[in-house]
């Protein structure tokens, strides 16, 4: 099996080094991460700015990489030097979960997004501790990882489909639960402060409040002691609202500038 791994907290997180510390015998392993931390990127990509691709030394067999980009950028670039394709895509193991409506937001989510784009299958894998230092927990995260990447890798996912996976932390796991999104959303975001020379800035903070935690979400699941996997697709189109937005009877307006002349 081949794999490419990535992440958005960078190349010398700890996720990140449980993945390929843990790796089973029989993967090639390349790896493409962002050179810092990119956490909250979305599915940001870089088009202003040379993209910079440097050797990283992670042990025998391992063909990686830093990128001073994004995690789709990893991924885009993974996917095409390499001169082969990966067979699944790997990102994470985030420092603290991506649960609900973060989704939107997290460079991991997004880097398994780019790979399913690409025709991918991939996994998006985070562990529910904002702890630097939880080898163990990292540990069985990585497990549960590579656990799952085989069993995509065999069995497959439609077009277009990829995984989210929340581990909880600590060694009580109960097992798995395939589970929706839930809503998260967060109390007292913006911090208003003043710096040394009394200009006003905004410190972007918050506690995440999850609105629905019944088992069957991801937040409820993983509130439980279960693995979350929720299924997700790029396709953002709220299919059930299609035929009630035709039924408005859209028509073009007067389409002409105030003088006659049409614009």
């Amino acid at each position: 099996m081949r794999v490419l791994l990535t992440n958005d907290d960078g190349i010398r997180a700890p996720g990140l080094k449980a993945l390929v510390d843990l790796r089973p015998p029989d993967v090639e392993l390349w790896v493409m991460a962002p050179d810092r931390e990119r956490s909250a990127t979305g599915h940001a990509i870089t088009v202003h700015k040379p993209l910079f691709v440097d050797a990283v030394d992670m042990g025998q067999d391992v063909r990686a990489f830093q990128v001073n980009g994004t995690p789709s950028d990893c991924v885009k670039l993974g996917m095409e030097l390499f001169g082969e394709r990966p067979d699944v895509v790997i990102s994470g193991i985030n420092r603290g979960p991506n649960l609900g409506t973060d989704v939107m937001y997290s460079g991991t989510v997004s880097g398994a997004i780019e790979a399913a784009v690409g025709g991918v299958p991939a996994l998006a894998v985070s562990l529910d501790s904002h702890s630097a230092w939880a080898p163990q927990d990292y540990r069985v995260a990585s497990q549960i990882a590579w656990y799952v990447a085989r069993k995509l890798d065999e069995h497959g996912l439609p077009a277009g489909t990829l995984l989210n996976v929340n581990v909880p932390a600590g060694s009580e796991i109960r097992g798995f639960m395939v589970t929706r999104l839930g809503i998260r959303r967060y109390r007292d975001v913006l911090h208003r402060r003043v710096d040394p020379r009394g200009r006003v800035y905004y410190w972007m903070a918050g506690e995440a409040e999850d609105v629905d935690v019944d088992d069957a979400t991801d937040a409820g699941a993983v509130r439980s002691g279960y693995v979350s996997i929720t299924p997700m697709e790029f396709d953002l189109t709220k299919h059930a609202a299609v035929e009630t937005v035709r039924s408005w009877g859209l028509d073009l307006p007067d389409l002409r500038a105030p003088g006659g002349e049409r614009a």
